[in-house]
């Protein structure tokens, strides 16, 4: 059971990523773009920003 859920939630990580570069291919280059020329810190604190935003949410759900 836990795998099919993991296996959903992939999916679903993957469908979201995905609706950005299909409705606006030319912004989400530019966005990339300045991506890359962020600094390696800047950009961990950002992850860690999003895992524990994750984090927090999926308490709340459940």
């Amino acid at each position: 059971m836990l795998w099919r859920e993991l296996g959903v939630a992939l999916c679903l990580v993957l469908i979201i990523e995905g609706i950005l570069p299909f409705l606006f291919p030319g912004r989400w280059k530019e966005m990339v773009m300045m991506l890359a020329g962020i600094d390696e810190r800047t950009m961990r604190f950002m992850g860690l920003a999003s895992m524990l935003t994750g984090t927090g949410l999926l308490y709340l759900i459940n």
